[in-house]
């Protein structure tokens, strides 16, 4: 068995340190150098908040993206189960060939039209900002 310590005698022996040692006194320059930091630290300007505005495009675009990616990850997947003789349940979709390429092409304008408007708003911001507008 293992030698269990008597908790009175762990308190009696700090209590005994406590009274026999000297009291704690910070040194001399301590208080002042406390008080000059604190001063300091109210002084100083609040810190920048985050542009969340600016990163919100940008969020937006990689969450876009990732959508996409995982989208297209799940479209292989099936059409790589359905070659090897994996039939999909009957509530899958199958849309003609010309109806794919038709809503790709729907997708892929729909996203050039997003990034032109995305960069002809930050460029009109950034004019505005310059005093160019």
């Amino acid at each position: 068995m293992k030698n269990e310590v008597q908790p009175a005698a762990n308190y009696e022996a700090i209590d005994r340190a406590l009274v026999e040692n000297d009291p704690l006194v910070p040194s001399s320059g301590f208080l002042s150098a406390v008080m000059e930091r604190v001063q300091e630290e109210s002084i100083a300007p609040k810190p920048i908040p985050f542009p969340w505005k600016r990163a919100m495009p940008g969020l937006a675009l990689v969450a876009g993206t990732l959508v996409w990616l995982v989208y297209e990850t799940i479209r292989m997947a099936l059409a790589g189960a359905l070659s090897i003789g994996f039939r999909a349940s009957s509530s899958a979709i199958h849309l003609p060939a010309h109806t794919q390429q038709a809503l790709n092409s729907v997708l892929w304008i729909g996203v050039a039209a997003a990034i032109s408007l995305t960069s002809w708003g930050m460029a009109r911001r950034l004019a505005r900002r310059a005093s160019l507008l």
